[in-house]
């Protein structure tokens, strides 16, 4: 269907004019709208609790090396920061469309020559540019943190292993290398950024379900179910091809499941990266395509349901 600006012509005398067939200022517009209203939803409080649980895994004096605890903070912080993002994703993305449904937002902006995929690709912008302020958010605090507590330790090692003489200055150095490979380290923006690949990915298919939810709580809690499901993918299969004996007829739901529920234990390869495993970027490139799969497919979905949609 094309749109035509009627005011322009009525008022103007000119033929009508032609609306493109997609615009990334409408997207853009819409996205910044969608920052705009999360932000009013007061979404970025769940900050402050990060802040917090680092904070306090950093005080915390637990009876390991100086390795150990820089280990068990950082395992701690991205574990927590990967939950906030992926949950985060889940909700503001199910609040959304219920929302403007409610408050007729949906409808003004529908009525207006919008097409729906810019709606849609707009709100899922919008919620991944929160996310991903949120992310590098949490990453600085979990850097200031983790800095602070490495440079405390490698002092403190190295005060006390030059006052021994029994060591020498390579075994010194040595001994502190194994501080650093637990600390702050550059490799880790990509733990971020495989965080950030997951919650796009829950962020779509939650974004897919809104828009043929009945409310927000039902896409809520499917999309949990989503999640946890495509964590499970191989065990899952694994058992049911086992108990079916590779039934021809059990290959092809497993092959169906995999289709429609994403498989984000894929996304786990950051839990290396955050133990200070060396990063293998052709894996990373290979999840961001894969990434980049997920959001058209899922995207091209909601479509088919949205466009069937009386607003």
């Amino acid at each position: 269907m094309n749109f035509t600006d009627q005011a322009s012509s009525s008022t103007n005398g000119l033929p009508p004019r032609r609306v493109p067939l997609f615009s990334p200022g409408r997207v853009a517009t819409i996205a910044s709208g969608t920052v705009t209203q999360l932000v009013r939803m007061k979404t970025f409080y769940f900050l402050l609790a990060f802040a917090v649980v680092v904070v306090a895994v950093g005080d915390l004096n637990l009876p390991a090396t100086p390795a150990q605890e820089l280990s068990t903070i950082k395992k701690v912080s991205f574990g927590t920061m990967d939950l906030f993002a992926w949950l985060f994703a889940i909700v503001a993305t199910a609040l959304l469309i219920p929302r403007d449904q409610e408050d007729r937002t949906l409808y003004t902006i529908l009525s207006k020559p919008v097409r729906r995929i810019e709606y849609l690709l707009g709100k899922l912008v919008g919620v991944l540019v929160v996310v991903a302020v949120s992310l590098v958010t949490m990453y600085l605090i979990c850097a200031l943190m983790l800095g602070a507590r490495e440079r405390l330790f490698v002092e403190a090692e190295r005060e006390a292993m030059s006052a021994d003489t029994r060591f020498s200055p390579d075994e010194i150095e040595a001994q502190l290398d194994l501080i650093r490979v637990q600390g702050l380290r550059p490799e880790l923006g990509i733990a971020v950024l495989a965080s950030f690949l997951k919650a796009a990915v829950v962020a779509v298919v939650t974004i897919f379900l809104s828009t043929f939810a009945s409310s927000s709580l039902f896409s809520i809690i499917i999309s949990i179910l989503v999640f946890l499901v495509g964590h499970f993918h191989a065990m899952a299969s694994s058992f049911w091809l086992h108990q079916s004996d590779n039934s021809m007829l059990v290959q092809m739901l497993v092959k169906v499941v995999k289709i429609l529920i994403p498989d984000y234990s894929l996304f786990s390869f950051s839990e290396g990266i955050v133990l200070g495993e060396p990063v293998i970027y052709a894996l990373v490139w290979q999840m961001a395509l894969l990434t980049l799969a997920y959001l058209v497919v899922f995207l091209l979905l909601s479509l088919l349901v949205f466009v069937d949609k009386e607003f």
